[in-house]
C-alpha cells in the first residue's frame, strides 16, 4: 500500500501456494498478505530454508520451477499494466482466474452452455479487481457490465461468482 492509500493486489493464491518467497530471500519484504477466508500460514528461517534445499535437491528443482512461473507471470502483468487498456488488463486477469479458480458447472443450466461457461471459484469484490488490474473500482464495474452485455461474462449477482465464456475471452484477448 502506497502512502496515498493506493494499493496492487499482485496475486491471488489457492491453498498450498507460496507468497512473498522472492524478495524475502535477500531482503525484508513490504508486500503483505490478506486472506479470504482461515487460513494457515507457516514460516521459514532463510538459514534453514537453505539448509533444506541443500538436504533435498529434487526441492530446489521444484522451487526454480515455481520461482520461473510466477517471474512470467509478474513480467505478464507488468507488461499489461503499462500498455494495455483497463478492458484488456480486466481480460487477462479474468483469464487468469479462470485458469487457476475455474470450475466446469453451472448446475441447473442446459448441458450446452455448461462446458462454454467456466464459473471463477474465488468470489473478488469490484474494488478488489481493481487493485488487481491497477484502476478503480467505477471502472471496474463499467467494464465488467460492458463485457456482460457482450457475453464474454455472466454476472450472476451481488457477491456472487462470476462465470467466463473462455473462448469469447480467449477470442477477445487475441484480438488484442
Amino acid at each position: 500500500m502506497t502512502a496515498e492509500g493506493r494499493e496492487l493486489t499482485l496475486d491471488v493464491l489457492a491453498a498450498g501456494h507460496l507468497f512473498g518467497e522472492i524478495g524475502s530471500l535477500v531482503s525484508e519484504s513490504s508486500m503483505y498478505a490478506v486472506t479470504l477466508e482461515d487460513s494457515i500460514i507457516c514460516t521459514i528461517d532463510y538459514e534453514q530454508f537453505k539448509s533444506l534445499l541443500r538436504e533435498k535437491p529434487e526441492l530446489s528443482i521444484k522451487f526454480i520451477e515455481i520461482m520461473s512461473a510466477r517471474i512470467k507471470e509478474v513480467e505478464e502483468l507488468l507488461e499489461h499494466m503499462a500498455y494495455s487498456s483497463v478492458r484488456i488488463r480486466l481480460l487477462y486477469l479474468l483469464h487468469k482466474l479462470a485458469n487457476k479458480f475455474g470450475e466446469n458447472s453451472i448446475g441447473k443450466e442446459s448441458e450446452a452452455v455448461q462446458h462454454d461457461w467456466i464459473k471463477l471459484g474465488v468470489e473478488l469484490t469490484h474494488q478488489e479487481l481493481a487493485s488487481m488490474t491497477g484502476c478503480i473500482r467505477e471502472t471496474v464495474t463499467e467494464t465488467l457490465n460492458r463485457l456482460a452485455a457482450e457475453g464474454i461474462l455472466i454476472k450472476s449477482g451481488v457477491r456472487q461468482p462470476l462465470w467466463v465464456h473462455i473462448d469469447r475471452l480467449k477470442d477477445e484477448l487475441a484480438r488484442h
